[in-house]
C-alpha cells in the first residue's frame, strides 16, 4: 500500500473513533439515559393495569367515547390493531346486552386475532344472550382453529347448561383444539353442578 493510503486510512479510523466518543459522551450526559433517574425509573415502573374482571388485558379501553364510534372502529379493517383491541374491552366494561351484540356483530371482520380476542370477551362477560353466536362459531368449520376453540371455552364460562350438548357433539371433532376446549367447557360446568363449586374461592 502506498503511504497516501496508510495516510488515509489511518484518519478514517480516527474520525471513526472521534465520532464514536461523542455519541458515547452525549448519552452518559443525557439526563434520560440514566436508569437511576426518577423519570426513568417513573416510566419502566409502569406495566398494564388488571381490569375490572380480574384479567390484564392486550389493550385498555377507550377512556370516552361513543357506543356508536367504538362500533364503527371495531368494524373498521384499516383501524390499527391496538385501538380495534381497545373499543373491544370498550365494550366489555358496558356490559350490556347491546354491547354483547355489537361484540357479536365483529365476527365477520377477517382477522382472526380480533375474533378469538371477541370470543374470549364473551366469556368473561357471560351474557347468554352471545350463545346463539358462540354456538354458530363453533360450528363453522371454515373458522379459524382458534377462534373455534376460545368460542367452545366462552360457551363454558357462561354456564348455561343448554349448550352442553352442542358441547358433547364437537368433542368428537377431528381438531384436538376443538375437541379438548369442549371437554374443558362441558367439565367446567358439570363441576358448576357439584358440590365443590361452593368450596372454591375466587
Amino acid at each position: 500500500r502506498t503511504k497516501v493510503e496508510h495516510q488515509s486510512e489511518n484518519s478514517s479510523a480516527k474520525g471513526k473513533n472521534s465520532a464514536s466518543s461523542v455519541l458515547i459522551s452525549m448519552w452518559l450526559t443525557c439526563p434520560s439515559s440514566d436508569p437511576t433517574s426518577e423519570s426513568v425509573k417513573a416510566m419502566t415502573d409502569r406495566a398494564p393495569g388488571v381490569s375490572q374482571y380480574g384479567s390484564v388485558d392486550p389493550a385498555p379501553p377507550q377512556p370516552d367515547g361513543t357506543f356508536l364510534e367504538w362500533q364503527t372502529t371495531l368494524m373498521n379493517e384499516d383501524a390499527p390493531m391496538f385501538q380495534r383491541m381497545r373499543t373491544v374491552f370498550s365494550f366489555r366494561n358496558h356490559g350490556t346486552d347491546d354491547a354483547c351484540l355489537a361484540l357479536c356483530a365483529a365476527f365477520v371482520t377477517s382477522s382472526a386475532l380480533l375474533r378469538h380476542e371477541v370470543a374470549y370477551v364473551l366469556g368473561q362477560m357471560q351474557n347468554p344472550v352471545a350463545l346463539p353466536t358462540l354456538v354458530e362459531r363453533l360450528a363453522d368449520p371454515d373458522e379459524h382453529i382458534m377462534v373455534r376453540h376460545e368460542a367452545a371455552e366462552a360457551m363454558g364460562a357462561i354456564g348455561d347448561r343448554s349448550v352442553k350438548h352442542v358441547l358433547e357433539t364437537h368433542m368428537k371433532d377431528p381438531n384436538p383444539e376443538v375437541s379438548e376446549s369442549c371437554e374443558v367447557a362441558l367439565d367446567l360446568l358439570n363441576w358448576c353442578d357439584s358440590p365443590q363449586w361452593e368450596q372454591t374461592t375466587w
